[in-house]
């Protein structure tokens, strides 16, 4: 296990476009840490600076108590899990899991109590003769940990693991995943873009934009709290609706004492209700355009009067409502997320 610290690392490739600017992070021993944004966001190149499969163009990275920017990959004491499983079809699972530590020189009877070990506790013990072909891409996943799990490392470094993987076998996997990392007290990196697998795993969530942190937090500071308006729409699904203060004002529905800088108020689709609650509250008007029935909970998009833009509400169950009917929406003041538009930042 160990701690990485990342100081003002800096992704620069040729014709000088940057991939990463400037991310510091100091990630605690036995910590899960999820990076997550859009695609192109740099999370993918900065899990791979770490790795040592990207050079770093500047800022420096430790690995418990070593500087590691000129370190090869093997030297790193670090044990990455691709997407693509990455396993040898040629050999058996038995084989795959032990490679690794046979190229090592780890001694035979070393290396068949870490891959028994790994097998049991991945649930794959049935399988250690089979090649990869004869697995399921379950199956095959669980290899791949498997295979970074014998050598024992200082960390784990995920690289989207559960992409290729169907929704119902994500949903198993990130529990196995999670389960496995609070058992070793591994310290692990892990990069998704997936928003529900990250707010699921992590410890704390590093939201990435344009190869920058937006902001840093456990999962439900970033959810109740979020810092500009990229996290405000980014954590959160549906994502959060964001209405001009200006359109407000001239509805009349503008809320009294908003920082001063506000001009864009955010209300998560929860947090909107067809029901008026106790105490000050903003008001919406407006008609359904679209009802989206979603099983234990149904969407709502509605569009605002006076105003192009549709917002969303979250609603459990199936409500009585109509499209093409008006609607009016309540939602507590305490519930509204200021934002200044110029900055993209909250505002309190």
């Amino acid at each position: 296990m160990a701690r990485i610290v990342l100081d003002d690392l800096q992704k620069v490739y040729p014709g000088g476009v940057k991939a990463v600017s400037g991310i510091s992070l100091d990630i605690a021993d036995g910590e899960m840490i999820v990076l997550v944004g859009p695609s192109g966001c740099g999370k993918s190149t900065l899990l791979r600076m770490v790795a040592g499969l990207e050079t770093i163009s500047g800022g420096t990275l430790k690995i418990g108590d070593r500087v590691v920017n000129n370190l090869e990959p093997a030297e790193r004491d670090i044990a990455m899990v691709f997407q693509n499983y990455a396993l040898y079809p040629h050999m058996t699972v038995y084989n795959n899991l032990a490679y690794g530590l046979k190229n090592q020189g780890v001694a035979k009877a070393e290396i068949d109590r870490r891959v028994q070990e790994a097998a049991s506790m991945l649930q794959i013990g049935d399988y250690l003769q089979r090649k990869p072909r004869a697995l399921s891409g379950g199956q095959r996943q669980r290899v791949a940990m498997g295979r970074a799990l014998v050598r024992e490392p200082a960390a784990f470094l995920f690289d989207e693991p559960l992409s290729n993987l169907d929704a119902k076998l994500r949903v198993q996997m990130r529990v196995e995943i999670r389960q496995l990392q609070k058992r070793l007290g591994t310290t692990s990196l892990y990069v998704t873009h997936d928003q529900l697998e990250a707010l699921t795993l992590a410890d704390r969530l590093v939201v990435l934009n344009a190869g920058q942190i937006e902001q840093v937090g456990t999962p439900m500071e970033l959810y109740d709290r979020p810092a500009t308006v990229f996290v405000a729409g980014f954590i959160g699904s549906p994502a959060m609706n964001m209405i001009d203060l200006a359109y407000l004002r001239d509805q009349g529905a503008a809320p009294a004492g908003l920082p001063t800088g506000t001009d864009l108020v955010g209300v998560r689709p929860d947090d909107l209700s067809m029901v008026a609650p106790e105490g000050q509250h903003l008001t919406l008007n407006g008609t359904v355009a679209l009802l989206e029935p979603a099983g234990a909970e149904s969407h709502v998009y509605v569009t605002l009067n006076g105003n192009a833009q549709a917002i969303t509400v979250r609603v459990p169950g199936l409500p009585n409502v109509t499209e093409g009917a008006p609607i009016t929406l309540h939602a507590p003041l305490s519930a509204l997320h200021p934002f200044n538009a110029a900055s993209g930042k909250r505002t309190v």
